[in-house]
């Protein structure tokens, strides 16, 4: 199959690229670099430096692909809040311009990420994909916005949809910017470092940690799959975890005696999420195969970064 990754030198867009080729596929890549990395992008992907909203290059590098995964976005919850016109006209408007030109050419299937975000703070768990969303950032908005607009042009013009909602996925490669990092490998990296790990608010709040290559075995498989036409999906762990359980784990595979110290004031976001993963299972054949441990020890086994002085 021809495939077009958006945001190829992401975290997630750079391994799902190796995936692909993995089992025999054709790769081309756009990024246009603003935070993914060329030198991540694997050996064999067609790359192309390009924004989303250059409609005549996408054009031309739709050209007999069959599935898009449009993963390019920009991702950074407290970012949003602070630019949310930036992360809509990305987030949103790259993903109407994506569409479009997938319109124009023909191409058949869309595998679009969103997020586990767009729920919000909700009462009941695990978060099933019938739920009202309550989208409370920039960011998640954004997500929310993308999806309606997918699933829309996509019914409008026959293309098929596909619409994986990604909880907190983690391992090796993950971004670390300096301003709020993601939490995983910003704890890794502090204990490692011989830092103490800061936990917003009380530590409660548990998440749902789902291992890279999990998430990159869900994203093939749905470009593959029948019977998914406009279908939204959850992709986690299926398992929620606390921040002071994270802490724990997290001493216990890098074997370093660090402390955490609490910021009181800081929010620690919804106080729980965990996904319901039943219709991943059914439509998908997905079954995680990482606990947090093991996708912890993988991370710090397979990223440099992590790597005791």
């Amino acid at each position: 199959m021809k495939t077009l990754i958006t945001g190829v030198a992401g975290f997630l867009g750079s391994a799902l690229a190796a995936k692909l080729l993995e089992e025999g596929h054709q790769v081309i890549g756009l990024d246009d670099l603003s935070t993914g990395k060329e030198d991540v992008i694997p050996p064999g992907v067609q790359f192309e430096l390009g924004d989303m909203l250059d409609r005549p290059k996408l054009w031309t590098l739709l050209q007999e692909v069959e599935c898009v995964y449009h993963l390019a976005a920009r991702v950074a919850v407290q970012e949003s809040i602070l630019y949310p016109r930036e992360y809509n006209s990305t987030n949103v408007g790259g993903t109407v311009s994506v569409m479009e030109a997938m319109r124009d050419v023909g191409v058949n299937r869309v595998v679009f990420t969103s997020s586990g975000a767009v729920y919000g703070a909700q009462v009941a768990q695990p978060l099933h994909e019938e739920m009202v969303p309550a989208p409370d950032s920039p960011y998640a908005v954004s997500k929310l916005s993308a999806e309606y607009y997918v699933k829309t042009i996509g019914r409008l013009w026959g293309i098929e949809t596909v619409t994986l909602r990604i909880f907190n996925a983690y391992g090796p490669g993950q971004h670390l910017p300096a301003d709020h990092p993601p939490v995983i490998p910003y704890f890794l990296r502090q204990a490692v470092k011989g830092g103490s790990l800061v936990v917003h608010n009380s530590g409660s709040q548990t998440r749902d940690f789902v291992y890279l290559d999990d998430v990159i075995s869900a994203l093939a498989r749905a470009g593959i799959a029948s019977d998914v036409d406009g279908k939204t999906i959850n992709i986690g762990s299926g398992r929620e975890h606390s921040i002071l359980d994270l802490v724990k784990s997290v001493i216990e595979v890098t074997g370093v005696d660090t402390e955490a110290i609490f910021n009181h004031k800081a929010s620690g976001g919804v106080n729980r999420m965990r996904a319901d993963i039943t219709r991943a299972s059914l439509l998908l054949d997905y079954q995680p195969r990482f606990s947090l441990i093991e996708g912890l020890e993988h991370t710090l086994d397979l990223d440099p970064r992590f790597q005791k002085e």
